[in-house]
């Protein structure tokens, strides 16, 4: 058993891996406090699982998530390939009812009302909190009204994934597959480039046909690990296309408008995948929680900085932290650890760390690799890069990376689901 002492030790490492039994934290309310987190994904599932690992059951916890089981994005993109199946990447929430004795109910979320500290969900059930978390994940900004099951996103796993799967295997030799990347902030930073490249590997090396792959992206330049994904580009022949804001989408013509320099272009392709630019989940806003498209925090708990008692963690806070499964379960450990303090009347834990780490696959058996810290900054209430050249770091392709992605993906998936 690890005392609370330990647990700061802990949260200073954030690491992932095999599970450590924590010793519950004793708490002195009169009767015992409820924690509502609405979100089952790694925020959400990862904030549930600590509550009770470290609280026990000196505090109840109840997961709103509307979904009876979690697909993963991360990984997805290896169903474009035909390596992984949606039923591969797809959790459960027995674990967190069964073994941690969370309450999880399988309901969608209508409204909160703070003043009253209730929640309302789509059945009419109201139900009060002590502490709110709030894990509601991303949503997207279309540029206008498309059929998304025949101009897919893809970025939430599942259906659309698997719609882009069929519509990748139906390519034929001297087709064209078009894909925009958003602007950023968007979830997992990485992914659109490693969407790039593991279907172009598999269109050129395993399907051995000859398909234009034009990747349109809203930023300037490949945001993270440039030098590795412009190799692959490189080596692939990927038309990249940076400054190119999509404009229009037409799914009866199978067109993607663009802006490119201050001219409009047009592009007719076969396949389209179009990842559009991302917000907080709709229920920040209705809330009133956001500012811009983001729901700021004070990082050291994530306790909303517009209404007490209500903490949000991975996609759609608005930290200078990075928006990825990896970050949203480290985050989650700091959130949970802070609302046992606070129902304790304890301190605060004064400087948390988080560690934001991926893997991302270029081909169907190469991986990169990206990792970085951060610390908590009081003055500022957010976190900020570790002051070190350590950080951040990364690795370029190689099958040895390919092979500790799986390791990597499968400790994140038991830390956060078993």
């Amino acid at each position: 058993m690890i005392n609370n002492t330990n647990r700061r030790d802990f949260l200073k490492l954030m690491g992932l891996g095999t599970l450590i039994s924590l010793s519950p934290i004793s708490l002195s309310a009169a009767t015992t406090p409820h924690i509502v987190i609405v979100g089952g994904g790694f925020a959400g599932a990862t904030c549930a699982k600590y509550l009770k690992m470290w609280g026990g059951d000196s505090v109840d916890v109840t997961v709103i998530e509307e979904n009876s089981s979690y697909i993963s994005p991360i990984l997805s993109n290896l169903v474009l390939n035909s390596q992984k199946t949606t039923s591969d990447l797809t959790f459960s929430y027995t674990p967190l009812k069964d073994t941690y004795k969370v309450n999880v109910i399988n309901k969608t979320l209508s409204s909160i009302t703070s003043s009253s500290k209730s929640i309302s969900l789509s059945d009419g059930t109201n139900i009060q909190y002590d502490k709110l978390v709030l894990a509601p994940g991303i949503d997207f900004e279309y540029t206008n009204s498309y059929d998304i099951s025949k101009i897919t996103h893809a970025w939430k796993s599942g259906d659309q994934v698997n719609l882009l799967k069929d519509q990748i295997q139906n390519l034929k030799n001297g087709d064209t597959f078009v894909m925009s990347i958003p602007k950023a902030p968007f979830r997992c930073p990485p992914g659109p480039y490693e969407r790039a490249c593991v279907i172009a590997d598999y269109l050129k090396n395993t399907k051995n046909i000859t398909v234009e792959v034009i990747v349109l992206d809203e930023n300037s330049d490949i945001i993270v690990e440039k030098d590795s994904f412009k190799a692959k580009f490189d080596e692939y022949g990927i038309n990249y296309m940076p400054s190119s804001v999509v404009s229009e989408v037409n799914d009866s013509t199978n067109t993607i408008q663009y802006v490119q320099n201050e001219v409009t272009k047009t592009l007719s392709a076969d396949v389209i995948n179009v990842i559009p630019n991302q917000k907080a989940a709709k229920i920040i806003f209705d809330a009133g929680l956001n500012s811009g498209n983001w729901a700021p925090v004070d990082t050291i708990s994530y306790e909303s900085t517009i209404q007490n008692d209500i903490h949000i963690i991975g996609d759609s806070q608005g930290s200078s932290q990075p928006k990825a499964g990896h970050i949203a379960n480290s985050e989650a450990k700091v959130c949970a650890d802070a609302i046992l303090r606070k129902v304790n009347n304890e301190v605060l834990f004064a400087s948390p760390k988080t560690n934001s780490a991926c893997y991302s696959p270029v081909s169907s058996n190469e991986a990169t690799w990206l990792t970085a810290v951060y610390n908590y900054n009081s003055s500022t209430k957010d976190m900020q890069l570790a002051n070190t050249t350590d950080f951040p770091a990364s690795g370029t392709a190689s099958s040895s990376n390919y092979d500790d992605m799986f390791l990597w993906s499968g400790n994140l998936f038991s830390d956060t689901f078993k």
